[in-house]
């Protein structure tokens, strides 16, 4: 067995790992392959220091899981030794179901199979590898614990999971409207009838919390630059995918292969073990090498959107809150004049919506607890309208075209 480590993160310092089944899940293929998928996806394309990966981030978020807890002891309330290093498991194995690039994949190389579901697949396995030992990190992470506590700090509205990556992407993209106060939100975290409870006092913590990430979205996540190299990558995956299963010999790494050739659903998992083991070697490396063999293909698409990426001649795009139709159909008939059948105008011309609310007021609702021993749902305190605005939903549309049409 292993003896315990340290890791030195840039954003909290020394990270302790608390016991030899931890460090020795995060030594498994399953948890290293985090080291080869970055945290923001093709961010790094909009702000170069977005290079962090989901390793990173679920080392973070074990941190502060662990900090968390040891909060909620020192008030009083009874954790067992079991019961924390569980919560420190679930927090750590949460992301392990991502693809390349994080979410930017998430439904082109697969079909409609979320990065929840395959973690799940991800725990159960390691499960089997650890003798059931990781028993109740399952029911923790799939809510079936009777403390329902545990699971809202692994996921929720005000989870463990979004400190840390909140604060975490602030600091690698330099977008410091990011930037939240982690440490008195833990502070001021309680537990009410097993639930997990903000302090009044914390309010405007909270709220910054949520302004925060509503920023984040917009500005990192959802940058429009951003958003043209994800359609592009999407369309190069697409292309590809296509070539392949038409019966076209084009270049893919081994583990990528398997992925273009078939249409893989959540029944590929469940009926061959083997989509998960193959799954799990793949990474960022496999999509960027299989890019640049790309760039020299015969099929003028495929080539042509593969250099555009490698060299960064991203898709020219407007955002707004209407959908661009006539803009679209001015592109559509350059591309036709071009030559272009209907069949390639979509690699050539993209559109679609993107949406975000910073807090979803009809899910599982943040809840305050007020100094009478009230427990009550954060966008009911009067003092408060920032938070009711935060919780609609905005929704904006995108056109994407390649730079050699004309935009006018």
């Amino acid at each position: 067995m292993n003896k315990k480590k340290i890791f030195n993160d840039p954003i909290y310092g020394f990270i302790n790992i608390q016991s030899e089944l931890i460090y020795d899940i995060i030594e498994t293929p399953h948890f290293q392959r985090l080291r080869r998928i970055k945290q923001t996806g093709l961010a790094d394309l909009v702000y170069p220091g977005a290079l962090h990966t989901r390793f990173h981030h679920a080392l973070g978020a074990m941190h502060l899981m662990s900090r968390t807890l040891d909060n909620l002891r020192e008030k009083g309330h009874s954790i067992s030794q079991e019961e924390y290093e569980a919560a420190l498991i679930a927090i750590l194995l949460h992301d392990t179901g991502h693809g390349p690039f994080s979410h930017t994949l998430e439904f082109s190389i697969l079909n409609n199979v979320g990065h929840e579901a395959i973690s799940l697949m991800v725990m159960q396995q390691l499960n089997k590898l650890f003798s059931n030992k990781l028993d109740l990190a399952i029911k923790i992470f799939t809510n079936a614990y009777h403390r329902p506590f545990f699971h809202q700090l692994v996921s929720s509205q005000l989870d463990i999971d979004r400190l840390d990556y909140l604060k975490r992407d602030s600091f690698f993209t330099g977008v410091s409207e990011g930037t939240i106060g982690s440490d008195r939100i833990i502070k001021l975290l309680d537990i009410v009838d097993d639930q997990i409870v903000v302090e009044e006092k914390g309010i405007y913590s909270v709220e910054n919390f949520l302004s925060a990430r509503r920023l984040m979205y917009w500005q990192v996540y959802l940058h429009k630059t951003g958003v043209a190299a994800d359609v592009m990558l999407n369309n190069i995956i697409k292309r590809a995918k296509w070539l392949i299963q038409k019966g076209e010999n084009i270049y893919a790494s081994p583990t990528l292969m398997l992925f273009l050739e078939r249409n893989i659903d959540l029944e590929s998992f469940k009926s061959d073990t083997n989509t998960l083991s193959r799954f799990i070697q793949l990474d960022d490396y496999d999509i960027w090498a299989s890019v640049k063999s790309w760039s020299h293909e015969v099929d003028p698409i495929l080539s042509y959107l593969s250099n555009s990426l490698l060299n960064r001649n991203l898709y020219k795009i407007k955002l707004g809150n209407e959908p661009y139709t006539e803009h679209k159909e001015k592109l559509v008939k350059q591309l036709i004049k071009k030559g272009k059948s209907k069949a390639e105008l979509p690699y050539y011309v993209s559109e679609g919506s993107i949406s975000n609310a910073a807090y979803m007021a009809h899910n599982q609702k943040i809840k305050l607890l007020k100094k009478n021993g009230k427990v009550v749902d954060i966008e009911e305190t009067a003092d408060l309208p920032n938070i009711k605005a935060m919780s609609k939903t905005v929704t904006k549309y995108y056109l994407c075209w390649a730079g050699e049409l004309s935009s006018k």
